[in-house]
């Protein structure tokens, strides 16, 4: 029985050999699009654009938040017990605001990345197809834990990309 299973083993392995002989693969490095590819450029600038008034806001907020600690520290001893309490009170309320509008903040930030990276996955995903099926591959990976640069297609990827931006 094991002898019967060994053959079949062997047979299977030498058939799938030979089909992956006439296969044609691709690899595509999806991290490299998202570095060079000039759509994730454009999406990386119009997000910072449009979230950077929220983000400088954030930061004076916390300057003025840092300002107040400092000030309840080197003051705290010479105020009076109410008008400690009342800073301390301020204090607590503007850095839970601070630190809700900071929540806020990564979370509309990550899924407007979200959003714009998915857009861009959707053209990749259609020029690979594109290029696939112009080559004649038969299966094309984007994720890989090792592939061969002879079969990396990424750069020719990224130049449809580039083409199609124009």
């Amino acid at each position: 029985m094991l002898k019967k299973t060994l053959l079949a083993g062997c047979a299977l392995l030498m058939l799938s050999g030979s089909v992956l002989a006439d296969s044609k693969i691709g690899f595509v490095n999806s991290q490299r699009i998202l570095n060079d590819s000039p759509q994730a450029a454009r999406a990386k600038k119009k997000i910072e654009k449009d979230f950077e008034k929220r983000d400088q806001d954030l930061q004076r907020l916390a300057k003025q938040l840092q300002g107040m600690q400092e000030a309840i520290e080197k003051n705290g001893v010479t105020m009076g017990e109410g008008e400690r309490r009342t800073k301390e009170r301020e204090f607590g309320e503007l850095n839970r605001e601070f630190q809700r509008k900071q929540r806020e903040f990564r979370e509309d930030l990550s899924q407007r990345q979200n959003e714009e990276m998915a857009a861009i996955f959707e053209r990749v995903n259609k020029i690979i197809k594109q290029v696939a099926e112009a080559e004649k591959y038969d299966i094309i990976f984007q994720e890989a834990v090792y592939a061969n640069p002879r079969i990396d297609i990424t750069d020719r990827v990224i130049k449809a990309l580039g083409d199609g931006a124009k």
